[in-house]
Formats: C-alpha cells, structure tokens, sequence
C-alpha cells in the first residue's frame, strides 16, 4: 500500500457546546486534518499540508497532531498565522451547528513527490487568500495527470452568501475528477434542486464522480452513465461529528488504492458500503474519531 494522498487544508479547534451544557470543550479537528488522521488509521500512507498559529488554540493543535503520528507540513503563510476556531454547538440528537473564527493563508503549496491523490475542500476552498491558491494546486495536479478530489462541505457561517459560494463550488467542479458533498451542502447551494439535480448539474461541470452523503439514508453516486445507491448501517448514533470526514477517507484510500476513479455499477456499489460503514462506525462514538481499518473491514 504505497500510493500516497496528499490532504491539503485546515486544521482548527473546535469548541463543542452541548445542549444544556454550561461549558464548551476544546477538541483539536478539521474536516481536511480529520480526512488525514482517518486515512493514517485505513494504513493508507498520507501527508497531511496545513497551517495554525502560535497561539493557544495552535499548542493544542501542535499537541493533536504530533500524537497522531502524521506526515504534517506546516505552510508558510503570507502574513500572521492564527488558528482558526470553531463554535460546534450540538443539539440533544448530537448532530452539529458550526460558526467559524477563520485563518487560511498558505503561502506555499508543494506536495510529496510521491503523491497519487490531492484532497482538499471545507474551509481550504472558501477562505481567501488560501482558496484561490488551492483551486490553481488542483489544476496544476489534474493537468499533471495526479487525481484531484474534494469534500465541499459547505460553510455558510464563513461565506453566508449563496450565489457566491455556489459559484465557488462550481469553480471547484471544474477542477477536480471526484467531487463530494452532503445533501445538506446540496439543499443550501441550490434550494430549488433536489439532491440528484443538484449533483448532476455539478457533475456536467467536469467531474467525473459525484457523491452524495445523505446521513442516516445512505449515500449514492452519479456518473455520466449510472447513479448508485446505497443505505446507511444502522447504530446507536453518539454525534456526527467526524462522520462525513470519515466517509471522504474511506473513499480517498480506494481511490489510492486503485489509481483511478471506479465508474461502472458494481464497483461503485461496493465502494460507498464501504464508506456509509467508515462514517457510521465514526457516529458510534463520540467526536471525530474513525476506524482503523482492522475495525473496518472486519466481518459485520
């Protein structure tokens, strides 16, 4: 297993107010750092590319990461480097609410030599002056042959403007071979699509994968040819926290693993089992804390 992923973006703390709760807990995260601490524990070799501050919310970060055991590079950043926060407000049903203190300037952007895979999306491609130099990273590794994939995970607390941010996700469409995204980023991109219109209308924009996350209902899949469903696990959910990060590292290592993007049917269907397994053994437990992959593959 050598192929590498190369994760670009954030890593941040959240702060998780519980319902109820007088106090909020400080847990170092990340959709992209959580991606990369996912794919480490599938045994899938990944450099994780982020950046953070000298500050007290950076020590905790610096503390997380240097115990995960990731390859991390910390960028250079074109001014002061802060670490951005986040509010995490979780509701009786432990799904999450999120507003966003943000920071996200790398100044420099150069991935392993031996990567087969770029990730990136969240915050990394909504927050200037970062997104525009990681939207012009995924057009230079797609134009060098490398697969480009992204997690939307759409933010509006960072960009509350919809038609901006839907432009930006559509810029992303056409940079990348495999692009993500939940039906909730899908509902509020574009209120007057349903989920499949909405993919689809973001799959003729270039990519040629789109996959859709749908929470308890599952996941499907959209190709220029085939749609694929599948149904979510049934467990005893603690919070989501994580779980969509989960899914994206699970379909990250096969997309390694293979060197292209699987297309026809029924490998597709066997893919996203996979990963609506990833996300829903991360929702048995509380925060962003993913298989190894032992755990995953072991017979259910």
């Amino acid at each position: 297993m050598t192929a590498r992923v190369a994760v670009v973006g954030e890593v941040l703390v959240d702060l998780l107010w519980r319902t109820g709760s007088p106090e909020a807990r400080a847990v170092p995260g990340g959709s992209p750092a959580n991606v990369a601490v996912g794919l480490s524990r599938l045994e899938r070799p990944v450099t994780l590319l982020t950046s953070w501050g000298d500050d007290p919310p950076g020590a905790l970060v610096d503390a997380h990461l240097a115990g995960t055991g990731l390859d991390v590079r910390r960028l250079p950043t074109s001014g002061p480097a802060k670490t951005t926060v986040a509010l995490a407000y979780l509701g009786e049903d432990g799904s999450a609410h999120y507003d966003f203190l943000t920071s996200w300037a790398p100044a420099e952007l150069h991935l392993p030599d031996d990567t087969t895979v770029l990730h990136t999306g969240s915050l990394a491609v909504a927050v200037e002056p970062g997104a525009t130099r990681v939207l012009e990273l995924g057009r230079r590794q797609r134009a060098l042959g490398r697969l480009v994939v992204a997690d939307l995970n759409v933010r509006p607390a960072v960009r509350p403007d919809r038609a901006e941010y839907r432009a930006l996700a559509e810029r992303l469409a056409g940079v990348v071979a495999v692009l993500k995204a939940s039906d909730e980023d899908l509902g509020w991109l574009y209120p007057d699509l349903d989920p499949a219109e909405a993919a689809e209308a973001l799959r003729a924009l270039g990519p040629e994968l789109v996959v859709v996350t749908r929470g308890a209902a599952g996941a499907f899949a959209l190709t220029a040819e085939h749609r694929v469903d599948v149904p979510a696990p049934a467990v005893t959910v603690v919070d989501t926290v994580g779980a969509g990060d989960a899914f994206q590292a699970a379909l990250l290592d096969d997309l390694a693993g293979r060197g292209t993007v699987p297309l026809d049917p029924a490998t597709l269907t066997e893919v996203l089992r996979r990963c609506v397994r990833c996300a829903a053994l991360t929702c048995a437990r509380e925060g962003a804390d993913p298989p190894t992959r032992a755990r995953l593959d072991a017979p259910e």
